[in-house]
């Protein structure tokens, strides 16, 4: 009997998902014991359009590494998705942050395109408390200034 998930040898075993996939790269990324592979798991998360990928990656956004953060945010920005906006917001808004991941979570908020996303980034750029030249750059990424 053929029910469509059966290969060639009758074995439908083989092509059940299993651990791997997204879900490794997960682990690599919150889990694993060296920074190099972790950044390439949280850069291939970001690259992987997977949905799944989306709320591990936030929970990076709180990691101790400035590095896994900065690349954390990048691949957000990657992903499109609306999930992440109100922590990348809060990310740019963190004036403990390096700025280029600051930087790189306005630019994420602007690939993003949402609604809350653009306002936050036009509240940002309004906020003259706000460092002024990141406020100059995020201002440079909302729809209408030319840049975009």
């Amino acid at each position: 009997m053929d029910t469509g998930i059966e290969n060639e040898n009758g074995e439908w075993y083989n092509s059940v998902p299993r651990s791997g996939g997204v879900y490794d790269l997960v682990y690599a990324a919150t889990s694993g014991a060296d920074r190099g592979e972790r950044l390439r798991a949280v850069t291939a998360l970001g690259m992987s359009d997977d949905p799944r990928a989306v709320r591990p990656l936030m929970d990076l956004l709180d990691d101790a590494d400035p590095e896994i953060r900065l690349s954390a945010t990048t691949a957000l920005g990657r992903l499109k998705s609306g999930r992440p906006v109100d922590s990348l917001i809060g990310r740019l808004r963190d004036t403990g942050e390096q700025t280029v991941t600051r930087e790189q979570a306005a630019v994420a908020l602007s690939a993003i395109r949402s609604t809350g996303a653009l306002r936050g980034l036009r509240e940002f750029v309004a906020d003259e408390s706000e460092d002024a030249a990141l406020r100059s750059f995020a201002g440079s990424l909302l729809p209408g200034t030319g840049s975009v």
